[in-house]
């Protein structure tokens, strides 16, 4: 990646669009890029195929980042959450644990009494080293060196315990005082996953009264996302927003909204990388999947297309949210080519553009089996059953490729394996870049997947799922619905039942024992050829194709539209003519005038394409 500008880059205005290209795309996404190679595919893929390409991220440090991806360009913005941390979060419960510290205050309070203790016991020391210092200068006159010393230490010891004793009681009095209390605390915090009745009523009352716009009061910080995107796209005056899962859909709805107030049409595709009932929340608190749910809910009648990962996934959509047609699957498969740098990659150095060896990197030999997991870790990942496993399994090793392997989940997974014994077996490696990740696995005996039974485990076919077919690995899967079908179909492995050890040895087992049975499955004519990134930017490139013919003739139409005609605040010369005129224009209007935007939603609504409820 080829880094070309720093901060300020937002405040940069929007270039002019170069000639000959098909489109302006901009794409959204709320993490930081680097690690979502769905989001960075995509977006290189447009590119390379005539589309001006901007990616919009969530910068991680909160500093404005540039680069490019091939022709893409790569923009990283800095999202301050101060709605995160509403007034709710700071009140101390009062109802519910009326003697729990009030939230921030616990730490501040467990640390100063440890402060104190060891401030007492430093006295305590300091008296007895005195009495010893005492005993040193008297033993220069004295005939026997030790005993009067020790004589004189036991004599000071007993009145600096009694000078002492009061204080230390009342320390650890106060100890458990603020431990009671902090722990009132966290167990109202370890409440707020499942709410009190307060909590529960609470979210009710806005459900109903609200609906759809409910998740303004149950999760506004979901505004800080529209605070830190909004102006950035409005700049970029893009034909088209791919907006990457249900944070960024009403980022883009509604700068799609505020671009049909200006008279442009722009054409929204909502990127589905997850079943939102069946995600586990990413905050531990009762309003955050309802907020979610009523956000996704209130603005996918905005968006014209709908793409999404799965089969099994694009039916649930069209079901929950009563979709005109089913959301077009777009897999997010490996690059054919997955070796190829693009020239401004390849700049980057030789060093950085040679594969890693894993083999190498987990310090064994050709000869040694070993079995690799490479994705996201979480408990719900199963990896557990996998280290749980080594002692059943003697000279397998195991490789975790995960993207923090210092956080703390991997940490506990060394933790047991080497209570295990099975510690020197165990390999928690870092993430490789994108291009990397399938030549860098080829070098396995067999790649894992043991997801445990969650929603979204069952219907979807996940990164890896692609990128071990593609480096002809035999697949461990666990029996979660959509991937445990289709590896049973294609032959490419053995399923176990998921969280069991014992099942999942005798699988990697067997397909140890006999790896070219199932390495054969990719020779099946078209399998893996229908199962790369190729494929699937075909797919999306054709859907961009006809969103902007779309947006083509919705402008046509409007500036065909008499000046009298109801839209006709919509098409931009009439716009220019009417402001010209000193006539108002909806849309535009007073500063406090919110008409326009009001009637320009509900107008926008009626036109809506592929994902229009029915």
């Amino acid at each position: 990646m080829e880094f070309d500008s720093g901060p300020g880059a937002s405040d940069t205005p929007a270039p002019e669009r170069p000639t000959g290209r098909r489109g302006r795309i901009v794409m959204l996404v709320c993490n930081g890029v680097v690690g979502d190679s769905r989001v960075q595919k995509t977006a290189r893929s447009a590119a390379e195929a005539g589309w001006e390409v901007t990616l919009l991220g969530r910068s991680p440090d909160g500093r404005p980042a540039s680069w490019r991806i091939g022709p893409a360009q790569v923009r990283l913005l800095p999202v301050p959450t101060p709605l995160a941390h509403p007034p709710r979060t700071a009140r101390r419960p009062l109802l519910t644990r009326p003697l729990a510290y009030r939230p921030g205050t616990a730490p501040y309070r467990v640390q100063r009494v440890k402060a104190w203790r060891d401030e007492l016991r430093t006295r305590r020391a300091a008296l007895t080293a005195g009495a010893a210092a005492t005993g040193a200068l008297a033993r220069s006159r004295r005939p026997s060196p030790v005993a009067l010393p020790r004589a004189a230490a036991r004599l000071v010891r007993p009145y600096a315990a009694a000078r002492l004793a009061l204080p230390r009681a009342a320390a650890r009095l106060v100890q458990r005082w603020v431990g009671f209390r902090t722990r009132q605390l966290d167990r109202r915090t370890a409440l707020r996953g499942t709410g009190t009745l307060l909590d529960r009523a609470a979210v009710a009352w806005w459900q109903r009264t609200l609906k759809e716009r409910c998740w303004r009061r149950l999760w506004p910080s979901l505004y800080d996302f529209e605070l830190a995107y909004g102006r950035v796209v409005d700049e970029l005056r893009p034909d088209i927003i791919h907006a990457h899962d249900f944070r960024m859909l009403g980022v883009g709805a509604r700068a799609k909204i505020r671009a049909a107030a200006e008279g442009r049409p722009v054409k929204l595709v909502w990127d589905a990388h997850e079943y939102l009932p069946g995600v586990r929340p990413w905050q531990n608190d009762v309003r955050w999947l309802p907020a979610h749910l009523a956000h996704e809910r209130e603005y996918v009648p905005c968006a014209d297309a709908a793409v999404t990962v799965s089969g099994t996934l694009a039916a649930l959509l069209r079901s929950s949210h009563r979709l005109a047609e089913e959301p077009a699957v777009v897999l997010n498969a490996p690059e054919q080519h997955t070796t190829r740098r693009s020239s401004c990659e390849a700049r980057e150095g030789a060093a950085d553009s040679a594969v890693p060896s894993l083999r190498a990197l987990c310090g064994i030999d050709t000869d040694t089996p070993l079995v690799v997991y490479s994705g996201a870790a979480a408990p719900q990942r199963g990896l557990d059953t996998m280290v749980e496993a080594l002692p059943a399994l003697p000279g397998v090793h195991t490789a975790l490729v995960v993207p923090k392997p210092a956080a703390g989940y991997p940490r506990e997974l060394l933790a047991r394996a080497a209570a295990l014994g099975v510690a020197d077996r165990l390999h928690v490696l870092p993430y490789v870049p994108y291009w990397q990740v399938v030549p860098f696995l080829t070098e396995a005996d067999a790649g894992a997947i043991p997801l445990h039974h969650w929603t979204n485990h069952e219907i979807a076919l996940i990164t890896k799922f692609f990128e071990y077919a593609h480096a002809r690995l035999p697949l461990v899967v666990s029996d979660v619905k959509t991937m445990a079908a289709t590896t049973l179909e294609t032959g490419q492995g053995e399923v176990f039942r998921a969280e069991d050890t014992a099942d999942y040895v005798r699988a990697v087992r067997a397909v140890l024992d006999d790896p070219e049975r199932y390495r054969a499955a990719y020779e099946r004519p078209g399998l893996l050829e229908r199962w790369t990134w190729e494929a699937q930017a075909r797919a999306l490139d054709r859907i961009y194709t006809q969103l902007l013919q779309s947006a083509a003739q919705e402008r046509r139409d409007h500036q065909e539209q008499p000046e009298g005609d109801r839209n006709a605040d919509l098409c931009g010369g009439a716009r220019e003519d009417r402001t010209a005129a000193g006539r108002p224009v909806r849309g535009q209007g007073t500063p406090r005038d919110g008409r326009g935007h009001r009637r320009t939603r509900g107008g926008e609504r009626q036109r809506q394409g592929g994902a229009l409820p029915r």
